[in-house]
Formats: C-alpha cells, sequence, structure tokens
C-alpha cells in the first residue's frame, strides 16, 4: 500500500512539474483592447475563450480600454505589449512623437473601413453632409470621428461648424435632449446608445465616413517595438490564432457574444450582438476589406490617409508611412481567408 501511495505521489509530482515547465513555455500578452467590453470585444475574447491564443503557447491577458490614444500611449510606455487601436490614433503618436523609442506599429488590420461618422435626427432637418454648415456639433475631444472631422469636412466642402466637448455617456443623451444638432462617433456605438434612449432607428440619419470621401482605415492591431524586437514568433502566433477566431465570430456573433458577457456579466446580449454584427457588416467585412484582403493595407491608400491625418490632426511631424505598418507577421493567405461572402 505504502509503494503504491508513493508512485501515485511520484507521478503527481511528474504531472505538475510537467504542467509548471508547459506554463513556463507560455509567452505572456498583455493586450489592451479600445474601449469596453462591448460586442466587438468578442473578437479577441473568443479566441481567447475558446483556447486558441494557450493553443499557440501564449498566455494572454485582455483588458479593457477607454479610447485609442490611450491604448496607443500604454503600449508606447511597456504597460501593454499589444492593443488595439485606430490607426489615426497610431499615426497621430508618431507624429508627434518623432523621437520617442517605442513606438507602437500596426500589425494588423481588422477594421479596414473607420466606423467613424456623423450622426443627426431627422428633424433637424439635416440630410447630407452639406447640411452641417453652421450647425452644433458635439463629441468628447479624443473622438476618431471628431478628430478626422476636417478630412470629412473637406471632402465635402463644408463651411464651418461649432463644437461642443462632453463625456462619452453625454453625447447621445445631448443629441437626444437636441442640445446638439449633430454628433460624430462609431455607427455600432451611437445608433444603439440612441436607441437605449429612446429614439427609434428610422429617426436617426447617419452620414458613414467612407460613403462620403473619406477612405480611412479603422482599428488595427498594434504592437510593441520591444515584442516586434525580442519575440516576433509571439507576435505570428497571436495573429494566427486571433484570425482563426474571426471564422468563428462572424460565423456565429450570437455565441460570440456569450464569451463578452462571460467577462462582463451586466451586457446586454441581445443588444451587443446587433452591435457586433454592424461593426461586421460596416468596418470588417466590408467591400474594401474583401478588395484589399483581410488583415491586410493597400500601399497608397495608407500613405494617403498619413498626409491626411498629418493635415488634420496639424501633427509636428509629417505621418510615415511605412514607419506605422510592419505586414510581416501576417498570417498566409489561407489563414486570412476569414471574411464571409456577401
Amino acid at each position: 500500500m505504502k509503494k503504491r501511495q508513493f508512485l501515485h505521489a511520484i507521478a503527481f509530482a511528474l504531472t505538475t512539474v510537467v504542467a509548471s515547465t508547459a506554463q513556463a513555455q507560455s509567452t505572456p500578452i498583455k493586450f489592451q483592447l479600445d474601449w469596453r467590453f462591448e460586442g466587438p470585444a468578442a473578437l479577441f475574447l473568443t479566441p481567447a475563450a475558446k483556447g486558441y491564443f494557450k493553443d499557440a503557447k501564449l498566455d494572454v491577458t485582455i483588458d479593457a480600454g477607454n479610447g485609442s490614444g490611450g491604448t496607443v500611449t500604454r503600449v508606447a510606455s511597456g504597460a501593454y505589449d499589444m492593443g488595439f487601436a485606430d490607426l489615426a490614433a497610431l499615426m497621430e503618436f508618431h507624429a508627434n512623437n518623432p523621437d520617442a523609442p517605442n513606438k507602437p506599429v500596426a500589425v494588423m488590420m481588422v477594421y479596414n473601413d473607420t466606423p467613424a461618422s456623423v450622426m443627426a435626427l431627422k428633424k433637424s432637418g439635416i440630410k447630407t453632409p452639406a447640411d452641417l454648415t453652421g450647425k452644433k456639433l458635439g463629441a468628447p475631444v479624443f473622438d476618431a470621428g471628431r478628430r478626422a472631422f476636417p478630412i470629412f469636412a473637406k471632402a465635402n466642402n463644408l463651411g464651418a461648424v461649432q463644437w461642443i466637448a462632453m463625456d462619452p455617456p453625454l453625447r447621445e443623451t445631448m443629441l437626444a435632449r437636441g442640445d446638439i444638432d449633430a454628433i460624430t462617433g462609431f455607427t455600432f456605438t451611437s445608433v444603439l446608445n440612441l436607441e437605449a434612449r429612446g429614439v427609434k432607428p428610422e429617426d436617426v440619419v447617419v452620414l458613414p465616413y467612407p460613403d462620403f470621401g473619406v477612405k480611412l482605415y479603422g482599428n488595427a492591431i498594434i504592437a510593441s517595438p520591444k515584442l516586434i524586437k525580442e519575440n516576433p514568433a509571439a507576435i505570428k502566433a497571436f495573429l494566427a490564432a486571433f484570425a482563426k477566431g474571426m471564422k468563428d465570430v462572424m460565423g456565429n456573433p450570437a455565441a460570440a457574444v456569450g464569451d463578452v458577457k462571460a467577462r462582463d456579466g451586466i451586457i446586454n446580449a441581445e443588444l451587443e450582438t446587433r452591435r457586433l454584427k454592424m461593426a461586421i457588416d460596416s468596418s470588417i467585412n466590408s467591400a474594401n476589406a474583401r478588395a484589399e484582403g483581410f488583415g491586410q493595407v493597400n500601399g497608397p491608400r495608407l500613405s494617403l490617409m498619413a498626409s491626411q491625418v498629418s493635415d488634420a490632426f496639424n501633427t509636428k511631424t509629417r505621418v510615415n508611412p511605412d514607419g506605422v505598418w510592419n505586414g510581416s507577421f501576417l498570417p498566409s493567405k489561407a489563414e486570412l481567408n476569414v471574411l464571409p461572402k456577401k
């Protein structure tokens, strides 16, 4: 009996050692989202929940964010290894901090088209971009749509507008109350937030930036220069696992939102499923994404965006498109073939 107990103890010890060794071989990756745990967070939480990152020998922790600018800054500081951020925010950081030693780099495009739009209520009389001239617009000062509005205005020959700043939770409330004429924001965020405040979808006018001459890219996965230098294999493994998860998310958005709810139990699963589907249809599985290929960028378009961001954001130096993008870590074309046919 003692011999059997001894053998069991030895077996348990060996199992523990093997498990500990396997865990030690996993590369820790701290990942920062651009926003709260809403529907689109499933893009990252689903591959984590399904064990795709773990299978790739990555120990990935995913934290909520409070805006793309903050995500870029935290990855630059070394607090996070990778993140999800608006490409324009990354470009701005590069151009305003030319001597910074740790400028993050975009390694995979996810939102091939910016989700930014101008939204108004029909009763305002706003129907086209031209109707915005002289109107009162509202958005947080760091909002991607507000920052890029000069590009939208130039593309549509708009005159001056008046801007009102507010905290994010007040944006849709002020529009619903009539305190402002229009707002900027991500369509899949603001339209559903307006609905939650009693505004019917048919009473909202949406002017998506991509539909009105603005060819900006949206959010990309970014990586720290330290990780790029010290462990490029980990970035490749992360992107491959992420692409695998993308197939699951787009194949069954409702199930994917279940992974978000497991992380934040107070979300409305039905609402967040709609938000995720809107993000997929408008920004991920777009005509541009299908033409360029998921995860990739078009060189001339990237250069045009760099020039537009330099002008609109009035950056200290001009944005160098080659400095913000590194596509060498992307998975194979077969692995990137994740977009469902329209």
